[in-house]
């Protein structure tokens, strides 16, 4: 599934629900730009997917066509399945991957990035000896994660542990700059 598919699937779903969005919400909810929604919105108008009436106010509302709704399963559908092989993927090459931390000694972990790949990483780490020590995300700190306080990699040096796991979606070249890289592991 490409990321196409995936804002058409999103775009979709926002227009399904009851509360009438304006392209602007529709943005601002899937943190997109509200250029792409537009141009996204005229294509799945083009195709068929959805019509516009017009409201009071001049408001524009977005109609979710049968052709549409069927579009929408079959993106769903779509999603499941590609969901479904990357937690997969991601469990085996987990598995591999800590089973090789194990065979190093590595007792004690810590992970960077609050992501869904970290939540697969947490889980797969349950079936190791190894022991989850804190994770570390710039931009979620204070908040939770599975139960635990996300921390700010500034407090890193704090902690004692064996081996970093990245786990966040995006390369932080400031993160990479500070962090001994001797200890930073990467999912292969």
């Amino acid at each position: 599934m490409n990321n196409q598919e995936i804002n058409t699937l999103k775009i979709l779903e926002e227009i399904g629900k009851e509360e009438v969005p304006s392209q602007r919400d529709i943005a601002k909810n899937l943190d997109i730009s509200l250029g792409l929604v537009n141009s996204f919105i005229k294509r799945l108008v083009r195709k068929g997917y959805l019509k516009i009436t017009t409201i009071p106010s001049n408001r524009l509302k977005y109609l979710l066509t049968p052709k549409g709704a069927a579009e929408k399963t079959r993106l769903t559908y779509a999603y499941i399945q590609y969901s479904y092989h990357f937690y997969k993927d991601a469990r085996i090459k987990l598995k591999r991957l800590f089973s090789e931390l194990s065979d190093q000694d590595v007792k004690r972990i810590v992970f960077y990035g609050a992501t869904d790949l970290a939540e697969i990483a947490f889980l797969s780490l349950q079936e190791t000896p190894i022991q989850f020590v804190a994770i570390f995300d710039t931009d979620k700190a204070g908040s939770s994660f599975l139960g635990l306080n996300i921390e700010h990699p500034e407090r890193l040096p704090e902690y004692s542990y064996d081996r970093l796991l990245y786990t966040n979606e995006k390369p932080d070249d400031e993160f990479f700059r500070k962090i001994n890289r001797e200890k930073m592991v990467l999912i292969r």
